[in-house]
């Protein structure tokens, strides 16, 4: 959605297309802006990019706000994407086993024997240290990754940084966005129309009455990001 469809649908919520906005298109622009800055530590959608590996990744220009997870790019039963490893995966190889009772196999003990030291090797790597395990550093924006089979590209899933409203393209985000924009807008007009108080006048202002629907909605929106923050994802 569009910066200016945003500012469509605050101008149809609070004026209905008939009445007088007394805010200028570069007051809900910065009305717009701040809101997208208040969600920005809420949104948990992510996006996948697959790059070379490193076990210090520069993410400086990549836009990342917070990584979720890392996961190998590789191609299974297949050498493909390994500069290091253990070969054909063995999971891949034990689909042969579904099409023949075993004694057809050639060398099938050494491969069993071969299978069980395999996987005891990974247990104990893994009890000695965490394969893809990550530490996201936020401020120099570096990801340092620890991982015992190194493939030639790693897939890092994360949440992006939110510059602009187009970069928000999730359905719910947009619906949070716009009502907290709304909210704030009425926040707003409801303090300019209440700084001054006129008497004795046939007609009066509705400032009070924005100010209290305003103050009440972002209550509202708040508490609802607050309880359904998603904590857990976020690596700092």
């Amino acid at each position: 959605m569009t910066l200016d469809e945003i500012l469509s649908e605050i101008r149809l919520e609070l004026t209905g297309n008939i009445l007088e906005l007394e805010l200028d298109d570069n007051t809900l622009k910065q009305i717009v802006n701040k809101a997208l800055r208040e969600i920005q530590r809420y949104i948990d959608s992510t996006q996948l990019m697959t790059i070379p590996f490193a076990r210090c990744i520069d993410l400086k220009d990549s836009n990342v706000s917070s990584v979720s997870r890392v996961f190998r790019a590789k191609v299974y039963g297949t050498n493909e994407g390994y500069t290091t490893g253990s070969g054909l995966d063995p999971f891949y190889a034990q689909q042969f086993l579904l099409f023949t009772n075993g004694a057809n196999i050639y060398n099938l003990n050494s491969w069993t024997l071969n299978y069980g030291a395999w996987t005891t090797i990974g247990q104990i790597r893994n009890t000695i240290s965490t394969d893809l395990a990550i530490k996201f550093d936020k401020q120099g924006d570096k990801l340092y990754i620890n991982c015992q089979d190194e493939p030639q590209m790693i897939t890092i899933e994360y949440v992006p940084k939110f510059i602009s409203v187009e970069d928000v393209k999730s359905d719910y985000w947009i619906d949070i966005l716009i009502r907290l924009s709304v909210a704030l807008t009425k926040q707003i007009i409801g303090r300019v129309r209440t700084k001054y108080s006129q008497s004795n006048s046939l007609w009066a202002l509705d400032g009070e009455q924005m100010l209290s629907e305003g103050n009440a909605e972002l209550d509202a929106i708040r508490e609802q990001l607050r309880v359904n923050s998603q904590l857990t994802y976020v690596y700092d």
